[in-house]
């Protein structure tokens, strides 16, 4: 990453309020679509203002009738001192105002034949007076099956590969191995999931083709996801697929709280706590050495768990 670089011509202002326009109305499709999806629920809107500077508006659907929970969250924060998470890396960022904004989403379906899925697109902006400003894109997205189908996901990785292809030849396998690196929990020595796209720090296209990378990573999440859903959310299930998934949602649980940068970087900016942690799913469990049974479907899971070329 560049430490500064110019912004196409505009001013840090227009490109903020570019973003945030963007931003605002792609939380507002992903809702109205999933609400479309589930048929019965509802995403209800919280909003919600930072003490040290900006706010969101956080939207959750609770018990539709194929969404156990999920959130579409959408954050613009400010402040003139970065966390530490943000500048561990970065010491030219001290002394900067930043902003920081995004669309974040977590879904966690009630049938446990379709996959939980996250995404998140955002954008970060470190400004100081006399220097070019500092800033950036970044996101991804990434599916967590627990009873996973090939298909599924070779149709969320194929979506990934076509939305990267006009960006360059290599992008899709340089983003793609960046989010089964990052989605990985080393105490367990498994992927989260079967990955999908993560990038960071992404500025050296400049500015008019970073943002139109990001744009189609957020535009492509509903393209990925959708299908998924309308094919498994009539699979029937039982007791024992449910507690499966509960325990594998403890996965999803630790990762988060140990691993994940946003979350960090939430906290550490004293942001709201609801909205940050709205990641996590409603019900989950842990169970002390459990492993699943040799030969069946759930201890299948395992061979999907690291990373695959699909």
């Amino acid at each position: 990453m560049s430490e500064a670089l110019e912004l196409d011509g505009k001013n840090a202002e227009q490109v903020i309020e570019q973003v945030k326009r963007y931003l605002l109305g792609l939380q507002d499709n992903i809702c109205q679509t999933l609400e479309l999806a589930d048929g019965q629920g509802q995403f209800v809107e919280d909003s919600w203002q930072r003490e040290e500077g900006g706010g969101g508006r956080s939207r959750v659907m609770k018990n539709g009738a194929v969404i156990e929970q999920g959130g579409v969250n959408f954050s613009h924060v400010h402040g003139t001192q970065m966390p530490a998470s943000a500048t561990a890396n970065r010491p030219q960022l001290a002394g900067r105002n930043f902003q920081a904004m995004g669309v974040s989403l977590v879904i966690h379906p009630h049938n446990p034949y379709i996959p939980t899925s996250h995404a998140n697109v955002r954008f970060f902006i470190a400004e100081k007076e006399g220097e070019a400003p500092i800033w950036w894109f970044g996101g991804g997205f990434d599916l967590t099956p627990f009873y996973p189908f090939k298909d599924d996901v070779v149709h969320w990785h194929n979506t990934a590969k076509k939305l990267c292809a006009p960006f360059g030849e290599d992008v899709y396998s340089t983003y793609k191995e960046w989010c089964d690196k990052y989605f990985f929990l080393k105490h367990r020595n498994e992927t989260r999931g079967v990955g999908g796209l993560f990038f960071d720090d992404l500025n050296d296209w400049g500015f008019e083709q970073s943002f139109a990378f990001m744009q189609a990573v957020g535009n492509g999440y509903l393209d990925a996801y959708i299908p998924i859903v309308e094919k498994r959310k009539e699979t029937p299930y039982g007791e024992r697929e449910r507690d499966f998934q509960l325990y594998r949602r403890g996965r999803y649980v630790e990762f988060n709280l140990v691993y994940d940068r946003g979350t960090l970087f939430g906290l550490q900016t004293g942001g709201r706590t609801e909205s940050i942690l709205m990641s996590m799913p409603p019900l989950a469990r842990w169970e002390y050495c459990y492993s699943p049974a040799p030969g069946s479907a759930e201890a299948k899971l395992a061979d999907w768990l690291k990373p695959i070329k699909w």
